[in-house]
């Protein structure tokens, strides 16, 4: 369980904000005894995948190198999908992605315009993971296509060498032609993170980002990070103050 203070919150940005400009994010390999994972029952419909021309792997997650993008072609067949509805193919999308440390999830095109134009101007934030009896901190980079989450302790001890727990990559292949576009969620570190966990997080620091009321937030921890209170980040989650 960590607190973060309005001083660390300074220190934070002031390190992030000296690369700003020219930043990037580093491509890390997991830890290779993270890689090995059970083979599972992967649920759904294979037929519905096929459809799509989806092209399922039986690898898992773990072990994902963040930002080597995997672009949207290794995944799916894009010119059969073309001729699917929205709503089938974000069904299928998120049918596909259930377990194996893989989320899939989709949005409007515009709600990802306002997401993206609010990052280039804010593109950190921390979030608390409630974890049993209390709540871990997570440090998020918001660098669109890419939302990368570690712990913020890691980031402290670390800096851009942390390795991070989650990324999130998004796909804008049929925001013009559908109106939509796909997230893939990708849980690096299992030991860190559940499934479960990792999609709240990202859909936590989505609303943070879309909800003009969170977004005040964001903007005071990137731009007024003297006044930030890392309390009312709790108070807008309904957590306990600890």
């Amino acid at each position: 369980m960590q607190r973060i203070s309005p001083r660390i919150a300074r220190t934070i940005v002031s390190s992030l904000t000296k690369t700003s400009r020219r930043h990037t994010f580093t491509t890390f390999a997991a830890n290779p005894s993270l890689q090995k994972q059970p083979q599972k029952t992967i649920p759904c419909e294979f037929s519905k995948w096929a459809s799509l021309g989806f092209y399922r792997s039986s690898s898992f997650a773990s072990g994902f190198t963040p930002l080597q993008r995997k672009s949207l072609d290794s995944i799916m067949d894009v010119e059969r999908a073309k001729h699917n509805s929205p709503e089938v193919l974000a069904s299928v999308w998120d049918d596909y992605h259930i377990g194996r440390g893989h989320i899939g999830a989709s949005m409007k095109a515009q709600l990802y315009r306002l997401l993206e134009q609010r990052a280039s101007d804010c593109r950190y934030f921390v979030i608390p993971l409630w974890k049993g009896s209390g709540y871990s901190t997570m440090f998020a980079q918001v660098q669109l296509p890419h939302i990368i989450f570690t712990g913020l302790e890691d980031y402290k001890a670390r800096g851009t060498q942390a390795a991070p727990y989650f990324t999130v990559t998004f796909y804008t292949e049929f925001a013009e032609s559908k109106d939509m576009v796909l997230i893939r969620g990708d849980v690096v570190f299992t030991s860190k993170l559940t499934d479960s966990e990792a999609e709240w997080l990202m859909e936590t620091t989505q609303s943070f980002y879309l909800n003009d009321s969170r977004y005040k937030l964001v903007e005071r921890f990137n731009k007024e990070t003297r006044n930030f209170e890392f309390k009312d980040v709790l108070r807008a989650l309904n957590m306990p103050i600890l």
